[in-house]
């Protein structure tokens, strides 16, 4: 979606929609590119109402309170709503293996000196970091690993591997830990299946200790059906994404609340 095209036409498309004594508004853009908070921190945007205002042929114009609209990408969008209806958009957040999304607070009991129990609430600025749902491992490359599946970002920028996991709907994890002398004959490696546009089936990563690479094997059943080998750790996310990524995650998420029916996409 065209931004600077976008700005130029909305003092036209909302000028009906504000009140007589103003002329000033403010907006949002919600397409393919993660929004950025005022301290340079990439964040996750909340669900919110609106009623659909105006359309173009590439964007969807919401008005979310009295001076606030909201612009989405209407390629993304799930539906095509009618304008004047009432309507929920929920963009895509980043989340936890759980579920939950990344940016809810965290709650912990302290105490004061006099043992009176007080909550603390935080936030991560910028998403905390989705951890695999497995125990520390004791092997050293398998906790290299999982470090790197959990810091190292997905191709997309904004997501991480572990979140590039998350959306393909990773589940049954199951790992290989071996000792020292085990690592050549049971390779560290961790396995887990996925249910994606793409692929169906078991996906497995493992460490090369010879050549100090990692491989990536796709499983439907018993079969093999393709083992990406010589893959360096800086490579992982590329592979990963091209094997089980859809990239149905994008997707804006539209149902209409109140008014005409709307047109389905995707």
């Amino acid at each position: 979606m065209d931004h600077s095209a976008i700005r130029s036409q909305l003092p036209t498309l909302v000028a009906g929609h504000l009140p007589r004594n103003t002329h000033r508004f403010t907006f949002r853009v919600y397409d393919d590119k993660p929004p950025m908070s005022s301290l340079g921190f990439l964040i996750d945007p909340k669900p919110f109402e609106g009623t659909v205002v105006a359309q173009t042929d590439s964007a969807i114009i919401i008005k979310v309170a009295r001076t606030q609209f909201a612009v989405v990408d209407k390629q993304l969008a799930t539906q095509e709503p009618a304008v004047g209806a009432r309507i929920e958009v929920v963009p895509y957040a980043r989340r936890d293996f759980d579920g939950k999304r990344l940016d809810v607070p965290t709650e912990e009991t302290r105490y004061t000196n006099e043992r009176q129990p007080y909550t603390v609430r935080s936030v991560i600025l910028g998403g905390a970091t989705t951890k695999l749902p497995i125990p520390e491992p004791r092997c050293p490359e398998l906790a290299a690993l999982v470090r790197q599946l959990q810091e190292m970002p997905a191709p997309d920028g904004f997501r991480r591997i572990t979140h590039l996991l998350v959306d393909a709907g990773a589940r049954d994890f199951s790992w290989v830990d071996p000792g020292r002398a085990d690592i050549i004959r049971t390779p560290p490696a961790i396995s887990f299946t996925v249910s994606t546009n793409k692929f169906r089936g078991r996906v497995t990563l493992l460490y090369e200790r010879v050549l100090d690479l990692y491989a990536v094997e796709l499983h439907d059943g018993d079969t093999r059906v393709e083992r990406v080998s010589d893959v360096y750790f800086g490579g992982l996310g590329e592979v990963l994404e091209r094997l089980i990524d859809d990239g149905v995650w994008r997707l804006i998420q539209v149902r209409t609340l109140l008014g005409k029916s709307a047109r389905a996409r995707h």
